[in-house]
């Protein structure tokens, strides 16, 4: 049997069990072209692998009245994931860009698989380093920028 995760980079590396537990314990959701996924500074309670569609990811700072968009991300890859492993608030805002089905991962179900499957940590927090490393290149070039404006 194919798991809906079997595709997807982040689980590459997890046991095809690990994979059909989540892809079965999962929740999908449909959203439509300018519904919000997750908004920043919500409670992070579960993140979501992107089967089909797109996203935007946005983040607002005080005083900024236009979001800094920090991606947008597609078919199989992950967002959400720090709010989740950490426990805080959501980072960014998430919004479908087109018709967009996600299979929804809660929290409590991916602490349980970590704990069996202890590879999948090792690629989560690859991810979330590449992403905290994009966000940083991001912000760079927008403080670059502004300092050349002035």
């Amino acid at each position: 049997m194919t798991a809906l995760l079997d595709p997807v980079d982040l689980f590459r590396s997890a046991t095809p069990d690990a994979r059909r537990t989540l892809s079965d314990r999962g929740r999908v959701r449909t959203f439509q072209p300018g519904d919000i996924l997750m908004r920043q500074g919500d409670l992070s309670d579960a993140m979501h692998v992107i089967l089909t569609g797109r996203v935007r990811v946005e983040r607002t700072h005080s005083g900024d009245v236009t979001p800094i968009e920090l991606a947008e991300l597609g078919v199989n890859e992950v967002v959400g994931e720090i709010g989740v492993l950490d426990g805080g608030p959501r980072t960014a805002t998430v919004t479908a860009l087109e018709e967009t089905r996600t299979l929804e991962l809660h929290r409590t179900l991916l602490a349980v698989v970590l704990i069996q499957y202890p590879e999948i940590a090792t690629d989560l927090l690859r991810k979330l380093s590449a992403r905290l490393r994009n966000t940083d290149e991001i912000l760079d070039t927008l403080a670059r920028d502004a300092a050349n404006r002035l």
